[in-house]
C-alpha cells in the first residue's frame, strides 16, 4: 500500500522520533519539552505571501484518551497517541517534501485542537515551519469550514485541507488536486471508509459542510451530493486507506513491512513510524 518518495536533498526524519509510550508513561506538556526542547523562536513569514495556494494539516494533540480511541483496545491510550503524534509529523514532512519537491505554491499552516497554544503545536510550529490556526466549532464541518473562510479572506485563491491519518499518501496526490483545481471548485479524497482525506475547495462554500453525519460511510456520498446541489464541480483524487480501526492498523503495519524491503529512497513510512507500526506489531502479538 505504501507509495514510492522520490528521492529528495533532505531525509524526511528531521526530528527526534517520538518514542513508542510504555502503558504507564505519560506525554504530558512537561515531557515533551524534556524529549524535544525548543529552540529560541525565528521569525515566520507573513502568512500573506506571494503564494497563491494554502495547504493545511488538520491535526489533534496527541493527548491519550482524546485521539485514536477506536485502537483502545488492543491499543493502550499512550500507545495511541504516540501513533497518533508519529503520523501528524509524518504529514507536516511529507507536506513539506512535497511543496519542495514539485515547487507547489503553498504556504503550509497546521489547524490545531483543541488549541494552538498546546506545547506540542509549537514544537511542530518551529520545527516544521508552519503556521498555527486553531480549529473552532462543535464539529468537524464547521471547523473546516471556518478555515476555508478564514483563508480565502486572506486572498487565497486554492485552499486544501489534508488530515493526518494517511501516513504513506502519494506526493503526487498534492500536485494532482492542485492541478485540478484548475477545472473544479471541488477535490475530494476519498478514504476507503466512506470519508475522505483531503478536500480542496477555490472557494469558500460553508452549506457544504451542513447536515453531514460526520464519522460514518456516508460522508463522501452526502458531501458529493451537496456540492453538485450547489453547483460545485468536483473531482476525486485516487482511493486511499485512512487509520481509524484495528483493521486500519492491521493493514497498516503490513504495508510498512512490505515498505521496509524497498531500497531507501523508494521507501514511504519514515524511519519513525516505521518503527513504532514494529513495535506495536510485536506488543499486539504478545497480548493476542
Amino acid at each position: 500500500m505504501g507509495a514510492a518518495r522520490a528521492a529528495t536533498d533532505d531525509p524526511p526524519d528531521v526530528d527526534p522520533p517520538i518514542p513508542v509510550l510504555d502503558r504507564h508513561q505519560s506525554s504530558s506538556p512537561q515531557q515533551l519539552l524534556r524529549d524535544h526542547p525548543m529552540k529560541p523562536l525565528t521569525p515566520h513569514p507573513s502568512p500573506l505571501t506571494s503564494h497563491h495556494a494554502a495547504l493545511v494539516v488538520f491535526a489533534k494533540a496527541p493527548i491519550p484518551g482524546q485521539v485514536k480511541t477506536r485502537l483502545c483496545p488492543p491499543l493502550t491510550h499512550d500507545e495511541a497517541a504516540t501513533l497518533h503524534g508519529s503520523f501528524v509529523l509524518d504529514t507536516l514532512e511529507r507536506t513539506k517534501t512535497a511543496t519542495t519537491l514539485f515547487k507547489l505554491p503553498f504556504d503550509r499552516y497546521l489547524a490545531c485542537a483543541p488549541s494552538s497554544t498546546h506545547v506540542f503545536f509549537k514544537i511542530m510550529e518551529e520545527r516544521q515551519s508552519v503556521t498555527l490556526l486553531d480549529q473552532t466549532g462543535d464539529d468537524l464541518g464547521t471547523r473546516m469550514a471556518q478555515v476555508f473562510e478564514n483563508l480565502f479572506s486572506r486572498g487565497y485563491k486554492h485552499v486544501l485541507i489534508v488530515g493526518t491519518d494517511v501516513p504513506s499518501l502519494p506526493l503526487e496526490q498534492y500536485t494532482q488536486a492542485l492541478t485540478l483545481l484548475n477545472s473544479h471548485d471541488l477535490v475530494l479524497g476519498p478514504a476507503l471508509d466512506g470519508g475522505y482525506y483531503l478536500i480542496a475547495l477555490n472557494r469558500s462554500a460553508p452549506d457544504l459542510f451542513t447536515g453531514i453525519p460526520w464519522s460514518t460511510d456516508q460522508v463522501l456520498k452526502l458531501t458529493q451530493e451537496k456540492a453538485s446541489t450547489l453547483g460545485l464541480k468536483s473531482a476525486l483524487l485516487a482511493p486511499w486507506r485512512d487509520v481509524d480501526t484495528i483493521d486500519d492498523l492491521q493493514a497498516l503495519v503490513e504495508a510498512g513491512a512490505l515498505d521496509a524491503k524497498k531500497p531507501k529512497r523508494d521507501q514511504s513510512f519514515s524511519n519513525r513510524t516505521a518503527g513504532a507500526l514494529q513495535l506495536l506489531a510485536k506488543r499486539l502479538r504478545s497480548r493476542a
